[in-house]
């Protein structure tokens, strides 16, 4: 019998190769209980950092940016509830972000070359439905699924927010709750 063939990924740069979702061997079973606390540790930090930045920066105030999206409650418990589920992995989780709220602002800007506004808010429900299953297409075409990403777009159509998204990226701070709990995250 041949040895199963090594996978693409090894030949990359470690850190390169980790972030894709590749380990040369599987990781050592902690206890839960350690599991558990440097969940609700990253989950704490996470959240606490996102809500501080835009709680705290001008920029934010001054466009009424919400201090917290239901869909970061979301991503927080996948990045830090189900830390090996294939939806929680950094690449699932920043491309699928970036693509729902590229695509919601995409079909947002679509829907806004209709002749008023009025038109557009009573066709509102079109686009968040559009954005949203249009999203969900393309992360499985690129196979970078993530749940609460299909809340990026809806958010990006201006369904459950009046806060255009072009003025807070949501990939943006998505990244910034991935990256402010990791640190306290074991690998």
């Amino acid at each position: 019998m041949n040895p199963p063939p090594a996978s693409r990924l090894s030949r990359l740069p470690l850190w390169l190769s980790r972030w894709l979702g590749y380990r040369p061997s599987p990781p050592p079973k902690r206890p839960e209980y350690i599991v558990w606390f440097w969940s609700w540790v990253g989950a704490f930090c996470g959240l606490s950092v996102i809500m501080a930045v835009f709680g705290q920066a001008h920029y934010f105030i001054e466009r009424n940016v919400p201090l917290l999206v239901a869909s970061y409650g979301a991503s927080a418990v996948l990045i830090y509830g189900a830390i090996e589920a294939p939806l929680a992995q950094p690449r699932a989780l920043v491309g699928g972000h970036f693509l729902g709220a590229l695509i919601g602002v995409c079909i947002m800007k679509l829907f806004h070359l209709l002749p008023t506004e009025e038109r557009f808010d009573q066709l509102r429900w079109l686009s968040a439905a559009l954005s949203c299953s249009t999203a969900i297409v393309v992360m499985q075409i690129t196979d970078w699924m993530v749940l609460s990403a299909r809340g990026a777009a809806i958010v990006g159509v201006g369904v459950g927010s009046r806060v255009a998204v072009e003025q807070r990226p949501e990939a943006v701070s998505r990244v910034l709750v991935y990256t402010s709990g990791t640190g306290c995250k074991q690998a």
